[in-house]
């Protein structure tokens, strides 16, 4: 592929972008809108595209345990709830702390050879569960050790967001962030959706029936193996490295010592954790409280393979939404309506699991009686995901915006130290959406962890205890984004507010 050369703002011709082989552009300047219009632009599209497809596969192979979980007493493991709910949270930390040197690779290999390694990583959870789940001698600690390099998946979010945040100018980055994360999202609702029909668990409005012959997990992972090559192929044949993204380690890794970066990994645990850890447990918090097993083979209540996939599918779809309206009316303010909505939404939740009855015995009559708040229950929560998906849009517009704002009050206006620091600010905030997605992705591994409860004997206590921590823990989070970045400022730090520049 060839660039020609843009026009600048002068209306001169520009240097034409430098091209190294292995599919290298150096000179990028999405900022430059006669640059933009006449190249940039396709060539950005495209790279989210296939962004978007890698990054979808990491959270699909990231969230596989999610849905497997429930089906591997099925498959003849006898785990307990609190075994369970502990193997889908290995994943979200394993995920979670990759996502720091994912980031950082970015910078130093290039956006895509980072992406086409990332996606052939995928290989190693795969073919593991394939292997782990035929084998009924398989013993639970390497159940964990294979849940484990699941989170591989889950480090691909951080790296291709810091990637595609270079491909972006300041004015579209919203919308673009909102969509790659969407699409990366929407992966947990689509194994969440498929898993339980290509193991033949479940069938699909009656086109596909489930098998008569039992559930086979293995089925998903040769699935899932095979779309990692085909990831792999794409990054290959289609993406393309930005010179312009080269940082070193220790300039990355600098905005760690940044107030508004670990206010912003908070927030982020609020929206994102929430999202990832209420996308996991789900599955199994529908299995536990609104369905038994008897009588055989379809059981009493609510089957959870025809729901789970519902909540990460809302979740994901209002992520580019967050992004959007964000743009629009600032990230601050679109994030506290989020927080208001989780504080809002989880109430509700809670107040819906009141009314069940515990089922300790595993009683039909009791499943039945359950069953008649399910809707309730389902709504509700589907009111979480979305404000947690608006919220995750909103915040991810705010990073970048953060960090400009910083960069806008150094020098003059015009001059070259202010210049400077608004080129270097794309930078910074790369490296900290690394690192605020690390830290916010720990919420995934506590959801879960606090849902099983180890030190509450009754399940269903458990679960009301985790709702009321979590209904508190977002009306902290609304204080601080209203006392950081809306709050009116005192005429002594306005200079150095957040409050009103658009974040």
């Amino acid at each position: 592929m060839t660039l020609t050369s843009p026009t600048d703002s002068t209306g001169s011709t520009a240097p034409p972008p430098h091209r190294r082989t292995g599919r290298w552009i150096d000179d990028w300047n999405p900022e430059d809108q006669a640059f933009w219009e006449a190249r940039g632009h396709r060539i950005a599209r495209r790279n989210l595209i296939w962004s978007i497809f890698s990054e979808h596969l990491g959270f699909s192979v990231w969230l596989i345990w999610s849905v497997s979980s429930a089906f591997l007493l099925a498959q003849g493991f006898a785990f307990s709830a609190q075994q369970l709910f502990f193997l889908v949270a290995i994943p979200n930390l394993v995920g979670s702390l990759l996502r720091v040197p994912y980031t950082l690779m970015v910078g130093r290999v290039g956006g895509r050879n980072w992406t086409m390694i990332s996606a052939a990583l995928l290989l190693i959870p795969t073919l593991l569960f394939a292997w782990a789940v035929t084998n009924p001698s398989t013993p639970y600690w390497a159940f964990c050790l294979i849940a484990a390099t699941a989170g591989f998946g889950g480090g691909n979010f951080s790296s291709s967001m810091a990637n595609i945040n270079f491909f972006y100018p300041a004015a579209k980055k919203g919308a673009a962030l909102g969509l790659n994360a969407a699409g990366g999202n929407i992966g947990v609702a689509i194994i969440q959706l498929l898993l339980p029909i290509i193991v033949g668990g479940a069938g699909l409005f009656g086109i596909v029936a489930a098998s008569d012959g039992g559930v086979h997990l293995e089925r998903a992972a040769w699935v899932y193996a095979g779309l990692a090559v085909v990831a792999t192929l794409a990054a290959y044949f289609f993406m393309d490295n930005l010179g312009t993204a080269k940082t070193d380690t220790r300039s990355q890794l600098s905005v760690m010592k940044v107030r508004q970066t670990w206010i912003m990994a908070f927030l982020y645990i609020g929206t994102f954790g929430s999202f990832i850890g209420y996308s996991a447990a789900m599955p199994l918090l529908i299995k536990l409280n609104f369905w038994v097993p008897e009588p055989a083979p379809l059981g009493t209540g609510i089957y959870f393979a025809y729901y789970a996939f519902l909540g990460a599918l809302v979740g994901s779809i209002t992520r580019p939404l967050g992004g959007w309206l964000a743009d629009r009316y600032g990230g601050a303010r679109v994030t506290l309506g989020a927080f208001v909505g989780l504080i809002t939404s989880t109430a509700l939740v809670l107040w819906t699991l009141m009314q069940l009855t515990p089922n300790p015995d595993a009683s039909v009559a009791i499943a039945e009686e359950n069953k008649s708040w399910f809707p309730l229950f389902l709504f509700f929560f589907l009111l979480v995901f979305a404000s947690t998906g608006i919220g995750n849009g909103s915040t991810y517009k705010m990073i970048p915006a953060i960090f400009r704002t910083e960069a806008s009050r150094v020098g003059a206006h015009g001059s070259p130290e202010r210049a400077a620091a608004m080129a270097n600010s794309t930078k910074r905030a790369s490296a900290a959406i690394g690192i605020i997605g690390a830290v916010g992705a720990v919420g995934g591994f506590l959801i879960p962890l606090t849902f099983s409860s180890p030190w509450v004997s009754a399940p269903m206590e458990a679960t009301k205890t985790a709702f009321a921590i979590f209904a508190a823990f977002y009306v902290l989070c609304a204080a601080v984004t209203w006392a950081v970045y809306l709050r009116r400022p005192a005429p002594a730090r306005a200079a150095t507010s957040y409050a009103g520049v658009g974040i």
